[in-house]
């Protein structure tokens, strides 16, 4: 699996060029700043990208736009965005892009070897990865349609939105497998989300939590 990494700080650059390297993954480029990546994004045409929001000149949103510009160029391009802090304002933009694997990580996240793994790997299958404390600040925030959801309903949805499939959460609130799938279907009926719907039902009711909890694009 090809990764294309966009990181200006040589110290975390070279942990993930080793922490991925020893996970199987081919670190294909690192790029230190915007231009960069876009250009190894272009030759490499990577499985997954990781990218830092700041980066040179300014550090104030490279990173994000230059991975808005790859997703437009390579329409799906998974990516994972790191940041040092939650900044709702440049993920949304992220996620209001169609298609294709979407996660945001504080960096310290970095540090938990075999979590950020399991989330790079979701990313890179079209999944989402979001860090638990940006889904703890969008609980408290949630509105309509987001407000039909029973408390455990929205226990449930925010798990998914970490990434977690129906055995994890199940495990994480102590209920069974088919009381997971019972209130996901809830869920995905309250959502309007029905069987003939296109798309993936549990990537959809992912983006309206988020969209409806403070994720939404702005002008």
């Amino acid at each position: 699996m090809r990764v294309v990494i966009a990181e200006d700080n040589v110290l975390l650059s070279t942990g993930l060029e080793l922490l991925l390297g020893r996970a199987g993954f081919d670190i294909a480029a690192i790029a230190d700043d915007a231009a960069g990546f876009l250009t190894a994004v272009r030759e490499h045409r990577p499985d997954v990208t990781i990218v830092d929001v700041r980066l040179p000149p300014s550090f104030r949103d490279e990173g994000i736009r230059a991975a808005l510009q790859a997703r437009q160029e390579q329409p799906g391009l998974p990516v994972l965005v790191l940041s040092q802090y939650v900044e709702q304002q440049y993920a949304a933009e992220l996620l209001a892009t169609a298609g294709g694997g979407v996660g945001y990580l504080l960096k310290d996240r970095v540090s938990r070897v075999d979590a950020f793994i399991d989330a790079l790997r979701r990313v890179a299958a079209g999944g989402t990865a979001m860090d638990p404390e940006v889904i703890a600040q969008l609980v408290q925030r949630a509105g309509d349609p987001i407000a039909a959801l029973t408390v455990r309903e929205r226990e449930v949805l925010a798990l998914m939105a970490q990434g977690l499939d129906n055995t994890a959460i199940a495990q994480h609130l102590t209920i069974t497998d088919n009381a997971v799938h019972k209130h996901i279907g809830n869920i995905f009926a309250k959502l309007g989300l029905a069987v003939t719907d296109s798309g993936h039902r549990r990537v959809l009711a992912v983006l309206t939590y988020l969209n409806n909890a403070g994720w939404t694009s702005g002008p």
